[in-house]
């Protein structure tokens, strides 16, 4: 796999129930702690105005509220003074400070708020362009190299690792920001105060230093092995739900509940360890603070005996450095959610940092044909090649269609072409793009209908096409009649959740959108696979009204395509072993010959339609 100097791949901490698990080691790479800082001050660059702002911003705000502390102490001193005194304290003479702690609290909350919001803005901007820079990436990865890592990881990414840094950019990130403030002004106020205050606060510094190392060492990788352990759990839940026909037709059900409770146990234990690490981190944090806590009172008693400072003094001292548990704890306490998002955000740059696949080289061109394949040869990880040296050439304005049985390679060599699937060695050359139309569009039978309305889902194809554009499109496809009758029209949502529509009805809003996006080639992989007998030839006429004028490769799964188009090639393991017209290769007595002889025998006269 290829990998750039500053990826590593997650090969540790999960552990392998069976050899079969060994094609973990081919995850998707994380990327190294410097590396993922690069990456962050990178996304950080275009907003680093509004940075600096907000972070004056916070700056002001806890500034003011560590007014709060002297304006306590300045009360209680003239509350001594007054006891000492006339034993009294006027109402007037407590005005000022208490007016001026009003004023302190207001100023501070609106400082904060205003503060706050700025950076939340700031943490948007930044997670928004790491999001699209994520879903760039990840939409170019060759298919294989996400077959070879397994959807399961690649889906725990874009879910779970993005919610952990969306949440962490939200809250825990502005509010480490804070309390890290806040500590080292509050450090700065008791300095101020007394130098000794501050020697005093400092004791509770080893312990909470040799704390947060002790947690940190522990931290990172424990988190970093809970990543890949959620993701080698979800991916064997994919495999066991979206393979049950399969699973429950191999009697494979016991087998594959072991997999997936030994892959649940292995994340759980490691969420416990996590739980036991926070314990024991909270328990030395607090040692830490009952140290810090005795020493600034004993320097306050010290200091007030020997009447260096008042006792309004030391109350702040004292209040300076309670204050300062909430932050110091918060700031801590943060470090958790700081090393769980860098751990997903080291695994989010992984993805985004992956280079691009080297250009295959071009293939030999035939100074007539349109598209040219050569020696395409293509194998699936370390698995025999299921295409073998493959040469095809299209025509422009050419139907070929690609026949040949289950495991022949069509779909590859198809998914090949389209441009969706990388080969291992030899190259495919087609026409550039001209005036914005794709050089080759996929439509397969394995569909998605998009949950919005069918507008929108059509538009996907053509963003900017017109209500007559799309209805033209879905007319040609024989698709118009049915739009028109569902409630809303084109308006009406449809997808999961929302109106469904049939196989066929589907696979017809997925030519449509062939006829928008107007390629130069168009690819229909068993586009009509899915309808079943009843719906097959209304499906055949549409997609044939799609290809209409366009050069075309059509992965045939009813030879009545076969029949209709131009020109058949049959693939046998992996090899073009014919191409001819069908009425040729019919007679002839070879490969296509058997296959339509067994079509025709399965079918009766439809196949002859």
């Amino acid at each position: 796999m290829t990998t750039t100097p500053d990826l590593v791949e997650e090969t540790t901490g999960c552990p392998a129930p069976d050899a079969a698990d060994a094609r973990n080691s081919d995850l998707l790479p994380v990327a190294s702690g410097k590396r993922t800082r690069a990456a962050a001050l990178e996304l950080l660059r275009p907003d680093r105005g509004l940075a600096v702002r907000s972070a004056l911003v916070l700056v002001a705000a806890t500034a003011i509220g560590l007014l709060t502390q002297p304006l306590l102490g300045r009360i209680v001193d003239l509350v001594a003074e007054g006891a000492r005194g006339a034993g009294t304290v006027s109402t007037g003479t407590l005005t000022l400070p208490v007016v001026l702690l009003v004023v302190v609290a207001v100023l501070q909350g609106a400082s904060t708020a205003l503060g706050l919001g700025m950076t939340a803005r700031l943490g948007e901007s930044v997670l928004a362009r790491l999001r699209e820079r994520f879903v760039e990436r990840a939409l170019a990865l060759p298919a294989d190299r996400i077959e070879r890592a397994g959807s399961g990881d690649l889906t725990a990414r874009v879910t779970g690792d993005v919610a952990r840094v969306s949440e962490a950019v939200r809250s825990a990130l502005p509010e480490l920001a804070r309390s890290s403030l806040t500590i080292v002004l509050t450090l700065g106020a008791l300095a101020v105060l007394d130098w000794r205050f501050l020697v005093a606060a400092l004791l509770a510094v080893p312990v909470q230093a040799w704390t947060a190392r002790w947690y940190v060492r522990r931290a990172v990788p424990l988190y970093a092995k809970q990543r890949i352990a959620t993701g080698a759990q979800q991916q064997q839940l994919l495999e066991t739900i979206g393979g049950a026909d399969t699973v429950r037709g191999h009697l494979l059900e016991e087998d594959h509940t072991r997999r997936v409770e030994e892959r649940s146990n292995a994340a759980v234990e490691l969420s416990k360890r996590g739980v036991r690490l926070v314990l024991g981190f909270y328990g030395r944090l607090h040692i830490g603070e009952y140290i810090g806590l005795v020493g600034v009172l004993l320097a306050g008693l010290i200091l007030v005996r020997e009447d260096a400072v008042s006792i309004g003094t030391a109350t702040a001292a004292a209040l300076y450095f309670h204050n300062l548990f909430g932050p110091i704890n918060a700031a801590l306490v943060l470090l958790d959610d700081a090393q769980s998002a860098t751990a997903g955000l080291a695994r989010l740059v992984g993805v985004t940092d992956l280079p691009e696949e080297p250009a295959r080289p071009a293939a030999a061109t035939s100074a007539d044909a349109f598209v040219h394949v050569r020696g395409v040869t293509h194998a699936y990880g370390n698995g025999s090649p299921v295409l073998h040296e493959v040469d095809l050439d299209l025509h422009e304005g050419e139907h070929v269609a690609l026949v040949g049985t289950s495991g022949a390679g069509k779909s590859t060599l198809a998914r090949i072409l389209a441009g969706v699937q990388r080969p291992t060695s030899g190259g495919v050359t087609m026409p550039a793009h001209e005036n914005g139309r794709p050089g080759a569009v996929l439509v397969s039978q394995e569909l998605h209908v998009f949950a919005g309305t069918l507008a929108e889902d059509l538009r996907l194809a053509r963003p900017d096409a017109s209500d007559e554009e799309l209805r033209a499109a879905l007319a040609t496809v024989d698709a118009l009649a049915w739009a028109e009758t569902l409630p809303d029209g084109l308006d009406t949502v449809v997808g999961e959740g929302a109106h469904s529509l049939d196989a066929a009805k589907a696979q017809q809003l997925a030519l449509a959108r062939l006829v928008l996006a107007d390629p130069l080639v168009a690819v229909l992989d068993e586009a009509t696979a899915e309808a079943g007998s009843a719906g097959a030839r209304v499906l055949e006429q549409s997609a044939r009204a799609a290809l209409d004028g366009r050069t075309a490769l059509i992965v045939a799964h009813r030879l009545t395509q076969a029949a209709t188009a131009d020109r058949v090639v049959v693939l046998e393991h992996g090899r073009v072993v014919e191409s001819g017209p069908h009425e040729l290769l019919k007679d002839a007595g070879g490969p296509y010959a058997r296959l339509w002889a067994a079509w025709s025998g399965t079918r009766g006269p439809a196949a002859s339609e």
